[in-house]
């Protein structure tokens, strides 16, 4: 049972390692709608309103006038779970993954010709994902609830009007919330025990860019969004249903993490006045996430043996994810947009569990802005997402095995609005 317990423990890490948004592994995508439209291509070229603070800091020497843009994004997912299950019992029901919203809000205003500042308020990374306490899964993985808050300040300069340069800090904080089941080893599957961890942390990075106006027609963009190193810290709470030292208990844990460093090159080029298009790619470190280790601080008569120090491998590697889109600006109010997004999984099939059962993806978008003067755009925008289908394979001598397929895809909605001074 004391094995269980801290198995179980790594459950704060391993459920940053999953997510069924709209982004590899943990990551977010939704933090501009305009770029949504696109399927974030021309990130960090397009520059289309405040939320280039996140695209590409250097984008706001293009805004000329001061502005704020606010928005959300909301996600749908389904997952259809099929196969026997787990060898305890359980349903293998799909949908473990509620809806999801996403905020986001930016402001930028131009000093001179040279300088601009700005500020965002954005999610870079979380997920939530809820198998239920009846759930085959539910040893493995039964709920999650990652999040991080990303504060950002930032300045841009203009050489001249082809290059500018920009830089922002992050202020990022980080919670997490899981819970997992514990097999009562009398009934097996029936009068579960149950782990509960909470920790949180605050950390900083940075984010860097650089814009080039290429040609009358088209602009290159290259964005740095830096690694941030969190320590969480926080409590795990064990209830069992024999009665022991760990029942009802509650003690302090400790968990390293990096979110990973990415680099986003796009560029944007437009044809003639109506037409408009956008590549870009992304590259994610990934590969950071070799292992995860965890330190709790249990009772002196087991200090210094294996419930001290936990290491569980991950062995993610590092991804690409490519883009490409087009804009048609219908008149002066309206704009359509569309784009199509490719994105490989960090995971591999040997490592693959209940909290991390994706696959590479597609994702297809449509979007829209209406303008209905010069101060004001709405903008909205749609992505369906499907992935391959992958397979989870997991034997455990305290958590009976676990083997299933899965099938996911998800619905993305969002809208923003952007007001200029």
């Amino acid at each position: 049972m004391k094995k269980v317990m801290l198995k179980a423990s790594l459950g704060v890490a391993v459920a940053l390692a999953s997510s069924q948004l709209l982004a590899s592994g943990f990551a977010l995508n939704e933090q501009s709608i305009s770029s949504m439209g696109t399927g974030f291509a021309g990130r960090s070229s397009s520059a289309e309103d405040a939320s280039t603070v996140f695209g590409n800091p250097a984008g706001m020497s293009r805004l000329k006038r001061e502005q704020f843009t606010v928005g959300g994004a909301a996600v749908i997912a389904k997952t259809d779970i099929s196969g026997p299950g787990s060898n305890l019992g359980g349903e293998t029901d799909g949908d473990m993954v509620p809806v999801v919203g996403v905020p986001m809000g930016y402001y930028v205003k131009p000093i001179d010709d040279h300088w601009s500042v700005g500020f965002g308020v954005y999610v870079p990374f979380g997920l939530v994902t809820d198998y239920g306490s009846d759930d085959a899964a539910r040893y493995w993985g039964k709920k999650s609830h990652v999040q991080v808050v990303t504060f950002q300040p930032t300045v841009s300069y203009a050489f001249n009007d082809k290059v500018s340069i920009g830089f922002g800090p992050t202020i990022n904080r980080i919670e997490g919330e899981l819970g997992s089941n514990l097999i009562n080893p009398f009934t097996p599957g029936r009068n579960d025990g149950e782990v509960k961890i909470k920790g949180d942390d605050t950390a900083v990075g940075y984010n860097i860019g650089i814009l080039v106006q290429a040609t009358d027609r088209t602009r290159v963009g290259l964005t740095y969004h830096s690694m941030v190193d969190y320590k969480l810290e926080g409590k795990t709470r064990v209830s069992t249903p024999l009665i022991g030292p760990f029942n009802g208990n509650k003690f302090d844990a400790t968990l390293k993490i990096k979110t990973p460093e990415s680099v986003d090159l796009s560029v944007t080029h437009e044809l003639d006045d109506q037409w408009t298009l956008y590549a870009g790619s992304t590259w994610t470190r990934w590969s950071r996430l070799k292992d995860i280790t965890v330190q709790n601080d249990v009772p002196a008569p087991l200090a210094g043996s294996a419930f001290q120090t936990i290491t569980e491998e991950q062995n993610w590697h590092d991804t690409w994810a490519h883009a490409i889109g087009a804009s048609y600006k219908v008149n002066k109010e309206w704009v359509l947009r569309t784009g199509f997004t490719v994105d490989q999984a960090p995971t591999n099939n040997h490592d693959r569990s209940p909290r991390i059962p994706t696959g590479d993806r597609r994702i297809f978008s449509l979007g829209a802005g209406w303008s209905p003067n010069d101060d004001m755009t709405i903008d909205v925008a749609y992505s369906y997402l499907w992935e391959e289908d992958v397979k989870v394979n997991l034997a455990s001598a305290t958590k009976g095995s676990y083997r299933a397929k899965y099938e996911n895809s998800a619905h993305g909605i969002g809208a923003s609005l952007t007001y200029r001074f």
